[in-house]
Order: structure tokens, then sequence, then C-alpha cells
């Protein structure tokens, strides 16, 4: 099979996305060598350099010129000779040629319909629009957890059988072992304490970290906190301030994926209290680093968690200071539970996700 993506993410994105997209690709190069896979950009980058290099992989120069992705870039997988173009983040070209290519979308989540407050009116519109058109030129949605699927049938009106929930894994680097010296080099470097809780992920609102700052409050407990920081930031500062706690929680900047995974395993607790997610990959990173994991009881979370991570109600910041507080003091318990997690966690193996993507483009073929 010749299987074309379309790369922007690839290429483009940091997290959330590109990880996806890199994630998929690379998985797919390694476990279904047979196949030649396409990456359709106007240009590439660094990111994602040493998948490229790989000899079924290749990076194919989209056409110029204005709304190209839109316009232009599923011709040109058709010149190619494609059998199948993937999009990989809730879109699809709107125009196509004759030659017949099959065509399948992964969309992630619709936070923008459930939490239109994130959102302005003209994104949400914008998203809506192409998230729908995507779904009905589609032959087959890759929904990345049983609530986003949920979410597709409820909001975008799409036939359940059109669906297929296929989850997402995580960046290789939280999967292998890495050197003690490694792991003791992240903790001088970042100053660490002996012992922290740990939340990875944007600084924003619906990530709701205040909410773990307050949970926290009149503790010893320090946190360490890696994400990009947004507005939402300045209120965490206010309070952290005014609760004199600015030494109790540690910010990092400039951290690379190996030392992201070398923190996580230095972590007591992984803290991840968002209040709505498509899948939520860091739980699935903390889970391979078989470091405990304490995150909401809503949307999809318990499908990342399993039976064994530790649930919260993530509006309730004293439901959130009494797990804490209790993982905290019983260390035999974190890791009894980081161990049931990391037998859980192996379902998200890169080995099983490719299986069930190939069976996927086979069967539509």
């Amino acid at each position: 099979m010749k299987i074309a993506f379309d790369a922007k993410r690839f290429f483009h994105n940091t997290s959330g996305l590109g990880n996806y997209s890199r994630d998929l690709v690379r998985i797919l190069s390694e476990y279904a060598p047979e196949n030649e896979y396409l990456l359709l950009n106007k240009n590439k980058s660094e990111r994602g350099k040493e998948i490229l290099d790989r000899p079924n992989v290749r990076f194919i120069e989209t056409s110029k010129g204005n709304f190209s992705r839109q316009f232009k870039m599923g011709k040109d997988a058709q010149k190619q000779g494609a059998d199948i173009f993937h999009g990989l983040s809730g879109e699809l070209p709107l125009k196509w040629g004759k030659d017949p290519i099959k065509k399948v979308v992964t969309i992630h989540d619709l936070i923008f319909v459930r939490y239109p407050q994130y959102y302005s009116f003209f994104d949400r519109k914008i998203h809506f629009w192409k998230f729908k058109k995507a779904a009905d030129t589609a032959d087959k949605i890759i929904a990345i957890s049983e609530q986003t699927k949920r979410d597709i049938i409820q909001y975008l009106k799409v036939p359940e059988d059109k669906i297929e929930v296929i989850y997402q894994g995580c960046h290789q680097a939280f999967k292998e072992q890495q050197p003690v010296e490694f792991i003791q080099s992240a903790k001088n470097k970042f100053n660490l304490p002996g012992r922290f809780i740990l939340n990875v992920g944007t600084i924003e609102e619906r990530k709701n970290l205040l909410n773990v700052v307050k949970a926290i409050k009149e503790t010893e407990i320090p946190l360490v906190v890696v994400g990009r920081k947004t507005k939402y930031y300045q209120k965490i500062e206010r309070f952290l301030k005014k609760n004199k706690m600015e030494k109790q929680v540690l910010f990092l900047e400039g951290v690379s994926m190996e030392e992201l995974a070398a923190i996580y395993k230095l972590a007591d607790i992984f803290i991840y209290p968002s209040f709505f997610e498509g899948f939520g990959i860091p739980v699935i990173e903390a889970l391979f680093s078989k470091t405990v994991v304490v995150t909401s009881n809503t949307s999809c979370l318990p499908e990342a968690g399993g039976k064994d991570s530790v649930y919260i109600d993530p509006h309730n910041e004293l439901d959130i200071r009494a797990k804490l507080t209790f993982l905290w003091e019983n260390e035999s318990e974190g890791k009894r539970r980081a161990e049931k997690g990391f037998e859980f966690v192996q379902k998200f193996n890169d080995e099983s996700i490719a299986r069930e993507l190939i069976n996927l483009y086979q069967k539509i073929i």
C-alpha cells in the first residue's frame, strides 16, 4: 500500500497533534515496512528527521499557492498514486481529482463544541465546519477514544459503523529505561526536589492547574510543572504570591523529550486534573514511566488511566488534596498502583496500534 499523510502537524507542531502524527508514521514504518508512507506538506523541518530518514518514508512537496493544503494536497496525493490519504488532525482536503483514493481522518476531540467558552466564536464555527466536512468525506474516521467516538456520533451526526476507535501511544522516550546517570543529571540540571508531584501540559484553564495549587496549599508537597504558559498562568502566579507559595511550585522550561521522560521517572505522583480531554497522552507517559497517576474522573481519562490510577473530581480541591496526601504518605501504595498501571498501559504499545491501523487501511481498500 502507498499511504499519504497530511504532514503539516508532523513537521510544525511540537506537542499534541505533532507527537501523534510523528508517532503514527514512526510505528507504521517500523511494524509495516512493506508499505510506502508519503508525508505531504509545503515544507519540512528538523522535527521527525529520523523518521524521514527511513527507506519507506518520503517527503512530497505539495503544490504552491494559497490554500494549497485545502485545494491541492489531495490531488497531489493522487498524482503520487497513493491508495489512501490520511488526515491526522480532523481535516481532509476539499478538492480531489478523478483517480481512486480512500480517505481516512483522525478526530482527536470535539472540545470546542463541549466547552465553547475556551474558543472564539469564529474558531468554533471554522472548526465545526472543517470537522463536519472531513467526517462526511472520509471512508473511515479514527476516534482516539470511546469518549471521542460518542462525541462524533452526537455532534457530527455520523453513523457509528463509520468510526473506529484506535488509541494513540506516546513517544518512545517514555518506554525506554534511561541510564541512572542521565536521570540524575536531569534532576541536577533542573534543581528538582528529592520528592515531588508532577504536572505536564499546556498551562490553560481547561487543564485546571489552579485547583492542584489550591489543593497543596498548607501542605509541604512540592509541585513541578512542565508546560507552555498561556494567560491563565497569571491567575496561578497571583495565587502563589498571595499565599507565599512561590518556592513550593517549580515551573520548568526548555525540557527535551528525553529529560521529560527522566522527570516522570523521578516524580512520586503524576497529577492530571483536566476538565476534559480527547485522550490524555501525559497519563500514558506517566504509566509507561511507572509513576502513579491521579487524574480526573471525567471524559476519556479513565480509559487512559485504567482501574489502578486514582480518580478525583477536578472541581473539588479537597478531593484532590485528600487523594494526593494519601499517596504522598503511603509510598508503597503508590508503587503498587504504578506497577499495575504499567501492566495496563501495555495495550497502548506500538505494535498493537500499528496492527489496528494496518487492519483498518486494508479493510477500506
